[in-house]
């Protein structure tokens, strides 16, 4: 015989309190003592109640989902688009940004939608079932500087949140790191390290992330008597690393040090590096940017600036949680600290 689904009375009974303080525990009301919460949920977890989504959205209004969207810019075609939805999946950037967002939404019994919109049709989509209800409100990943999508949110007044600032200024809030400070540390980082004829390998510089980065670079590399930085514009790709430094290595045969501006742009360096016969960091001194997979998979392991992708995601996370409860209403931005993690690059 199968047993009975426990309900909301076996909670009630089990902690000691009323079915009313029960449900309103279960669907987020706020006004119940921190002691009853804990009491009310002890009892969710001996008697394995869960409760109805279906049945808690008529009380909250929420559907418990966020849209996950990563968005580019354009109208691509159905080629492109694959290239686009590859491009995400192979970056370990995007598989970190949903660790961070997974780890907030999945204690709090939310749940992400992973949408892409890449396209006007896509963006329409997005959009639509925002406003729909669908989705009780979207965090952002935009890979294009010209990305229209944000602003298209701030239209329809939906609960939204960017990861990193805005090309242009929108009234949504976002998570951002502070990457002039970035720049500076690898930098600084050369310098230290006795390396004079330094060159970059930038990411799009129409990104604003890709262009402050370059810019504390600079500044740092001038502070300390360097006021010529050569630099080739990559695309945040092990190939454009690739084509990129083969293009400084032509202008430049003796440079004996690069700042990339992301760990896969550096694997691609220090690559056709070693294709060239020099050596990493003997010759060559190489930093990247980010701190992810790729740094640690590169050879030799990178010397890199860290961004927090996994807290930023999840500070994104509760900035939105903040703005679909209504406990934030204004436009915020959070922050973070860069940090330089040595390894052998450099």
């Amino acid at each position: 015989m199968s047993r009975q689904a426990p309900t909301l009375e076996d909670v009630a009974r089990e902690a000691g309190v009323s079915r009313a303080t029960v449900s309103r525990v279960v669907n987020g009301v706020r006004n119940v003592d921190p002691a009853i919460q804990d009491l009310v949920r002890q009892a969710i977890a001996r008697t394995g109640y869960a409760p109805n989504r279906a049945a808690r959205s008529l009380v909250t209004r929420r559907t418990e989902t966020v849209a996950l969207v990563v968005s580019g810019a354009g109208d691509a075609s159905e080629e492109t688009q694959d290239v686009f939805t590859a491009r995400v999946f192979a970056d370990p950037f995007f598989g970190r940004v949903v660790s961070g967002v997974v780890g907030f939404l999945r204690p709090r019994s939310m749940h992400p939608v992973l949408m892409f919109a890449e396209t006007e049709e896509s963006r329409e989509q997005v959009v639509r079932y925002l406003r729909q209800g669908s989705a009780d409100g979207a965090l952002v990943v935009s890979t294009h500087a010209d990305d229209p999508l944000p602003a298209r949110l701030a239209e329809a007044a939906v609960p939204a949140v960017l990861f990193a600032r805005p090309a242009r200024p929108v009234p949504l809030s976002y998570v951002d790191l502070a990457h002039r400070d970035g720049g500076r540390l690898a930098a600084e980082h050369l310098l230290a390290g006795g390396r004079r004829r330094v060159a970059t390998v930038s990411g799009p510089l129409a990104v604003p992330a890709s262009a402050e980065r370059l810019d504390g670079f600079r500044a740092a590399m001038a502070r300390g008597g360097h006021p010529r930085v050569p630099t080739a514009e990559g695309g945040f790709t092990l190939e454009s690393g690739r084509t990129a430094i083969t293009r400084l290595l032509a202008r430049h045969p003796d440079l004996d040090g690069v700042f990339a501006g992301n760990d896969l742009m550096a694997q691609g360096v220090c690559q056709v590096l070693a294709e060239h016969g020099r050596r990493v960091p003997e010759d060559v001194a190489v930093v990247g940017f980010d701190d992810s997979s790729a740094a640690v998979g590169c050879r030799p392991p990178l010397t890199t600036v860290r961004q927090p992708v996994e807290d930023m995601a999840s500070a994104m996370a509760g900035l939105l949680d903040d703005h679909i409860r209504g406990a934030r209403t204004a436009p915020t931005s959070l922050v973070f600290a860069p940090e330089l993690i040595v390894r052998a690059s450099a």
